[in-house]
């Protein structure tokens, strides 16, 4: 037993954990009343959420186990699937708040945007891994990926779920530059992602987006409508002082904030466990990002160095995103807190995300602790750049 679980980060198996178990125990809080309001049971959100747990932590282990380099050989096969499944959420997916983002599927309502975001990390990862002998070749090694991630990226704002797109929009630029691309082309491709923004920008201009940007950022002058969700977050977070209020004991969770068990999770931590349980919830959220990119740097492998870029971007972006909207920082954009809030599709593909990670850490740590070997493919990338053909 000892020697299966050589070389595993003890620190994506605890933290992760940590923050799923203490995620349920807050959308129990958050959602007893909201359930009962819906006519359902009180713990029907808790043990919905406890049974994608066990599902993520299943789908979890076997990631931890199952060789990141393998996906490689699967990334057509997971981006197919990932494309039928946005196509068929546009036919036949169901409609919630004005938007189309679930899809009944095995018994199980899932979100296949979550699923995209994964998705496009390894598609990334391993078309850019392999591109590395002409990554200077903007045409050749730059562009090509980028138009099927316009497409998926598409279909996800046609839901529309512009949150997600969002994510995945910086997802993407963070590989591309981290992929080792000349600044001239990350330049260009700035300016020609401005333009396309700039071009679709109007037609995507309605009064609901309007009023999101009102309602973060001129709460006060519409405090009924536009401003309310916001200005019940602050009495939320502001309610909580230091200590908070005490678990279970929100007001505002009382049909007052909305989305109290998903969107504004952070905004009931506040408000029943203060300032101190937010920096724990932030603090953790940190060292999975931190050491997602310390993975990264310390990977000699690039397919497994942009995965773990990826994954940790994923969840640092979300979190940011998320955070600045119950603050009144971003507007509202139905982003959900990692980990933490309501979501079987986002919690599922958090646990994957994070199995692939340890699997990628594991790889590393018992390389360090065998003699150094350099890779072929690190070696032929390592001579392309010094424009020699001589051994090392």
């Amino acid at each position: 037993m000892k020697e299966r679980m050589k070389g595993y980060d003890y620190t994506l198996i605890i933290t992760p954990v940590l923050l799923a178990g203490f995620g349920i125990v807050m959308i129990y809080s958050a959602s007893m009343v909201s359930a009962v309001v819906d006519g359902l049971d009180s713990t029907y959100y808790f043990f919905k959420q406890l049974q994608w747990f066990v599902l993520a932590l299943i789908g979890y282990i076997f990631c931890c186990i199952f060789p990141y380099k393998y996906y490689q050989n699967l990334t057509k096969t997971i981006i197919v699937i990932s494309g039928i499944l946005l196509i068929a959420v546009l036919l036949f997916g169901e409609t919630a708040n004005k938007a189309t983002r679930s899809i009944e599927l095995l018994g199980f309502n899932i979100q296949p945007s979550e699923f995209v975001k994964l998705a496009l990390i390894i598609y990334l990862a391993s078309v850019y891994s392999k591109k590395q002998q002409y990554i200077n070749d903007f045409k050749k090694g730059v562009l090509p990926p980028l138009f099927l991630t316009v497409v998926m990226v598409g279909l996800i704002v046609l839901q529309p779920d512009i949150g997600t797109a969002t994510i995945i929009l910086l997802i993407v630029g963070t590989l591309i530059i981290s992929s080792g691309i000349r600044m001239k082309h990350i330049l260009l491709l700035g300016l020609f992602s401005s333009a396309i923004i700039l071009m679709i920008f109007p037609k995507m201009i309605t009064e609901t987006r309007i009023a999101r940007f009102t309602g973060a950022y001129q709460p006060f002058l519409n405090p009924e409508s536009e401003g309310f969700h916001l200005i019940q977050s602050y009495l939320a977070i502001g309610g909580g002082g230091l200590s908070g209020e005490g678990l279970g004991q929100s007001i505002q969770k009382l049909g007052y904030l909305w989305g109290a068990h998903t969107d504004f999770i952070m905004a009931i931590v506040a408000e029943e466990l203060g300032i101190f349980g937010v920096i724990i919830v932030i603090g953790l959220i940190t060292v999975i990002v931190l050491r997602g990119l310390y993975i990264a740097k310390k990977c000699k492998n690039s397919f497994g160095s942009l995965l773990a870029i990826g994954i940790s971007s994923m969840i640092g972006f979300q979190a940011i995103i998320n955070l600045g909207a119950i603050s009144g920082l971003l507007p509202i954009t139905g982003v959900t807190l990692p980990f933490i809030s309501y979501g079987g599709s986002s919690l599922l593909v958090l646990m994957l995300s994070m199995g692939i990670l340890n699997n990628v850490a594991r790889t590393v740590n018992l390389q360090e602790q065998e003699p150094k070997v350099i890779e072929t493919e690190d070696l032929n990338t390592y001579r392309h750049r010094r424009g020699s053909t001589w051994p090392i």
